[in-house]
């Protein structure tokens, strides 16, 4: 097969998308020197509404749909997402060509007052824009106030900032991958907010008939990352896991070929939460996923998922 000539990227506005898609153009660029990379940026629905949470307006998938109708159009060859923004079930027509390695995957506390959640005092606000995060808040620090917050990594910063919150929540991949390292004051570690499935990763969306855009991408694939986030991602589809589902699935290689994944389900608005987990094999994601789909409903996961949709 011919090597592509041109490749067009496309990407949204925001600084971290941007980021993203400037770090794929990259990689690109110095695997096919030969290669012509451009990027397209667009402001999608959900760059636009910043006054509802994700989870009211439709969920994360409002950063995907349209940059999926430029690649329909013949507009660009591939999308740069975060996984962890990439809706469970892909739209007819695409796949996800390559999931590259992870950077941090754990949440951040950010803070100009506190040095940690456990130093905020009864009534301190925290904000964030995940419903997961809001249920950790009020499951394991019942005495704090959860607030949405919404927009960019440098609008949510800002609004800290102004005093409207005492604290945010933020992953701390963005944080790092934007250059403000120094804004986290502490990292959360998984045993106490488990991360959402696929954070810390990005994907690569492709037509699924684009076979030159396919290969060419190829490279950036990391096998072990790409099966740990298809368990995470499969935990997450099988319980309808949207911006609607407070849901956290996070795995890990362990030596020799394993795969330890432990996951998440619960209602933010009470602060109840099950958990869940499972030492399984890399080549076989999916059946870790079953293993531990299973304990999860064993322990009341769609009574507690019905609670949530019922509001």
């Amino acid at each position: 097969m011919a090597e592509m000539k041109k490749c067009v990227i496309a990407t949204r506005e925001s600084p971290l998308a941007m980021w993203q898609a400037v770090h794929v153009k990259e990689l690109l660029e110095r695997h096919s020197p030969g290669m012509e990379v451009e990027l397209s940026g667009m402001t999608t629905k959900g760059d636009r509404i910043l006054d509802k949470t994700l989870s009211k307006i439709g969920g994360k998938g409002l950063f995907v749909v349209e940059l999926e109708a430029a690649i329909r159009e013949g507009k660009a060859d591939l999308a740069v997402h975060s996984l962890k923004d990439i809706p469970m079930e892909l739209s007819e027509g695409f796949v996800l060509a390559a999931v590259s390695s992870r950077e941090d995957p754990r949440d951040a506390f950010v803070s100009g007052r506190y040095a940690s959640l456990e130093e905020m005092p009864a009534g301190a606000v925290v904000g964030t824009a995940s419903l997961r995060r809001e249920l950790m808040v009020r499951c394991r620090y019942p005495h704090l106030v959860v607030r949405p917050v919404r927009g960019n990594v440098g609008t949510r910063l800002r609004k800290l900032d102004e005093g409207q919150y005492d604290a945010l929540v933020m992953a701390s991949a963005g944080l790092k991958r934007l250059g403000l390292s120094e804004r986290i004051r502490s990292v959360i570690e998984p045993e106490v907010s488990l991360p959402s499935p696929g954070q810390g990763a990005l994907g690569i969306e492709v037509a699924q008939d684009n076979l030159q855009a396919r290969e060419a991408v190829a490279f950036i694939n990391d096998a072990a990352c790409r099966a740990c986030t298809a368990a995470e991602r499969e935990v997450s589809r099988a319980l309808g896991g949207s911006c609607q589902v407070p849901l956290a699935a996070y795995a890990v290689p362990e030596g020799d070929g394993g795969m330890w994944l432990r996951a998440m389900v619960g209602n933010h608005r009470t602060g109840e939460a099950i958990f869940a987990e499972t030492h399984g094999r890399l080549e076989a994601p999916l059946e870790a996923a079953a293993e531990v789909l299973g304990r999860l409903r064993a322990e009341g996961a769609e009574r507690i998922l019905k609670e949530v949709l019922e509001g």
